[in-house]
């Protein structure tokens, strides 16, 4: 089964990738042989996957989340879907930084 999925590196940064064996995945990136940027940022916590019926559907979702910013990654990883809409880049754009609510 395919999926996206988001580390918290040792530095505090994300890594968001996708795969067609999350458990083989983790276990290279929990023992530095994932080439790149998390092996040299060891030890990675899985903070966050959503699994996809095809593997093209969870890249889609990487990438999209890979151009997210910090605050609506954190947001994901802890549950806050109401928020993400209100931490999207149109959105904080357009001055919408209420989240798009009417009245204050």
């Amino acid at each position: 089964m395919p999926y996206t999925y988001l580390l918290e590196c040792v530095d505090g940064t994300f890594y968001v990738g996708s795969t067609r064996n999350l458990d083989q995945r983790m276990q290279d990136h929990y023992l530095g042989s994932a080439d790149g940027y998390t092996s040299k940022r060891r030890p990675v916590r899985l903070v966050w996957f959503a699994e996809c019926d095809r593997i093209d559907e969870a890249y889609a979702l990487e990438r999209k989340i890979k151009g997210w910013r910090r605050a609506k990654r954190v947001a994901l990883i802890e549950g806050r879907f109401t928020d993400l809409p209100g931490l999207s880049r149109t959105s904080r754009a357009r001055g919408d930084s209420d989240g798009g609510q009417v009245g204050r």
